[in-house]
């Protein structure tokens, strides 16, 4: 079945070039706002943390400045905890689980560890309810030093000077529906292969990685999540989106080989979550309290067994 059938722009089998990505962007538009929603909660927590701007991103006439939150009391002799939220614009609880945790217990960890939040890596995205920037890349396939995503290149440059004594990483991401009704064959139209159509997970999973696998620390998360909304139960093949299951709601990715943002820095303790926000038995707020719940116990969890 060609892309054609499922996407219309570009030519079957052909990737797109120039004239192919202006006519993907002409058709993004705008349906909310990085000021309105992000940017205003971020001011009322200047009192409490540092608030600063850790770069820009410019498109066309549009001026976007991305936002890191620390702990007011940042000391070197502790370790450093990193939340990343809105790589992916469209996927929301990410971005306001992150505002939602350094609001109700962002400063439960004063004095035992540094706390580092990103809650909107992509806000163009943000604003278009999008995966990709205005390039048509995939920021979280982009975390890399000069790398072509601004979104990516800023969030590396940010880390990098850290990564050593980063102990937990955690990213926060949903699966959605439009994975497959959009961004899938947006990406098989955009890089001219066909389209295989996949399932969606009804439920919440965590992805692990290939190279440093934590499976106690991710089965923690889990535990945790478990209480505030269901976990996704593997497919007729034993996979999650085309990956094997580990243990319930668990798979694994080689996240430094696809420059995924969970393998920026050298974190003993890395995952990313995948809320399901289309599920019936999810509401937004379950989303975004399960998106906080994966936080605290990722935190808790690491802490704990921060000199094992």
């Amino acid at each position: 079945m060609s892309n054609q059938a499922f996407y219309p722009i570009g030519t079957p089998g052909q990737p797109w070039g120039a004239a192919e990505r202006a006519a993907w962007l002409a058709r993004q538009t705008r349906h909310r706002s990085y000021a309105d929603d992000v940017l205003s909660v971020l001011g009322t927590l200047r009192d409490a943390f540092h608030v600063s701007e850790y770069g820009a991103l410019h498109y066309g006439d549009e001026h976007y400045p991305l936002i890191v939150v620390r702990s007011r009391d940042w000391r070197d002799d502790l370790p450093v905890l990193v939340v990343t939220g809105g790589v992916h614009g469209y996927e929301t609880s990410g971005v306001h689980g992150a505002l939602q945790f350094l609001q109700r217990h962002g400063r439960d960890y004063d004095g035992r560890a540094n706390l580092l939040v990103v809650p909107c890596v992509s806000p163009w995205a943000y604003e278009r309810i999008h995966r990709w920037n205005p390039d048509a890349l995939d920021p979280n396939r982009n975390f890399r030093k000069s790398s072509p995503a601004g979104e990516s290149a800023a969030l590396v440059d940010l880390l990098e000077p850290l990564s050593d004594h980063v102990l937990m990483h955690i990213d926060l991401h949903e699966t959605t529906d439009s994975d497959e009704s959009e961004f899938r064959p947006a990406l098989a139209a955009r890089d001219g292969k066909p389209f295989e159509p996949g399932e969606v997970p009804d439920g919440f999973y965590l992805v692990d990685d290939i190279d440093n696998p934590q499976p106690a620390f991710q089965q923690a998360v889990i535990e945790a999540v478990a209480k505030v909304t269901h976990i996704a139960d593997a497919d007729a093949r034993g996979e999650i989106i085309g990956a094997p299951l580990l243990m319930p709601g668990v798979i694994k990715f080689p996240v430094k080989q696809w420059g995924l943002c969970a393998g920026i820095t050298h974190a003993r303790y890395a995952t990313t979550t995948e809320v399901y926000p289309d599920s019936p038995r999810a509401t937004p707020q379950q989303c975004n309290d399960a998106q906080v719940a994966a936080v605290r116990a990722a935190i808790d969890y690491a802490l704990a067994h921060r000199h094992d």
